[in-house]
């Protein structure tokens, strides 16, 4: 029986691990993109539009991905600065992608998400690697889309302590208001957060296996991907963190594609907004059964089953010519 197509609309700051989740989903057979919207993060949003047009050209698509460029600060507060030690000056560990061809929309993100979301009712699931910005602008020009499509995130931190605070995920604190919106709205969401991306470990071993698996032809993939990791590797180490990558992004991907590589358990998502220290934490009321639930949260994940996975999907055209 013939699997049906997932076309997915993913949101990206696009930093180290937001790269990574491209080229992932780009390979993902039974999975399509059917566009790719920026906002800041990682990065501004023009460097991460800029960076996500360069992946895209690494990637190689066998079909048109349209990018839009949407928020590049939160709703009500001032943007964050943001940290080179985890990705570099460019977003990228420095490393400089041959220049894409390609522009962007001349849409803002929100309205492509709009649009995209009418066009197709029913049809796409959001993937969100980044801040929510872009989502929230969205619902609020057309709060209808909640009831059209489903979100996957890569925030949040439940029963974990946060990687901003003590509390607090990078993505939900780097616009709360924006991710109490989201959670508020009535969308369908799987937040992919610190509980389960805490897991997916990626390590020199892994790197390894997959540039063993990396063509010989596959030259720009194979100098891109081994630099993005032993950066991260560096920087994780600097950090008193381990020498690995956490697979934050790629996760949220994987997901979409197989929700058996992750154990969920649904609660109520509460926001906070206000907390000097606990601005951006995810919070559910523990101490009674979920009398309501608005999302399902990944609480563990096969974390080796799954890495198998990316390394043999990023690595799965090592045969076809590849790039040179």
């Amino acid at each position: 029986m013939k699997q049906e197509m997932k076309r997915i609309l993913m949101d990206v700051d696009t930093g180290v691990d937001d790269a990574l989740a491209i080229l992932y989903a780009v390979r993902l057979p039974g999975l399509r993109i059917e566009g790719i919207t920026c906002g800041f993060g990682n990065v501004d949003a023009r460097q991460a539009t800029v960076n996500t047009l360069n992946v895209l050209k690494l990637a190689e698509p066998d079909y048109d991905i349209p990018v839009a460029t949407g928020a590049d600060v939160p709703l009500f507060r001032p943007r964050r600065e943001f940290s080179s030690v985890i990705h570099g000056s460019n977003g990228l560990g420095g490393y400089e992608l041959p220049p894409s061809d390609h522009q962007p929309l001349p849409e803002h993100a929100a309205d492509f998400i709009v649009r995209s979301v009418n066009e197709n009712p029913g049809q796409l699931t959001l993937v969100f690697t980044g801040r929510l910005t872009n989502l929230a602008i969205a619902l609020a020009k057309d709060p209808t889309i909640a009831r059209k499509t489903k979100l996957v995130l890569m925030g949040g931190a439940l029963n974990v302590p946060g990687n901003i605070t003590p509390v607090a995920e990078a993505n939900i604190h780097g616009d709360p208001e924006a991710a109490a919106r989201v959670f508020e709205s009535g969308i369908p969401i799987t937040m992919v957060g610190l509980d389960a991306t805490s897991q997916a470990k990626f390590g020199e071993r892994h790197l390894e296996r997959l540039l063993e698996k990396l063509s010989p032809q596959q030259t720009e993939l194979r100098q891109f991907l081994a630099h993005l990791f032993s950066f991260s590797f560096e920087a994780s180490a600097g950090l008193n963190e381990g020498k690995f990558r956490l697979l934050h992004d790629p996760l949220a991907v994987g997901v979409v594609y197989d929700p058996g590589f992750v154990t969920m358990e649904s609660y109520y998502i509460y926001i906070e907004t206000k907390g000097s220290l606990s601005s951006g934490a995810t919070l559910a009321d523990l101490r009674y059964p979920q009398s309501r639930t608005n999302a399902n949260v990944c609480m563990a994940v096969e974390d080796e089953r799954f890495i198998s996975h990316f390394i043999d999907t990023i690595a799965s055209r090592s045969d076809d010519g590849g790039d040179s």
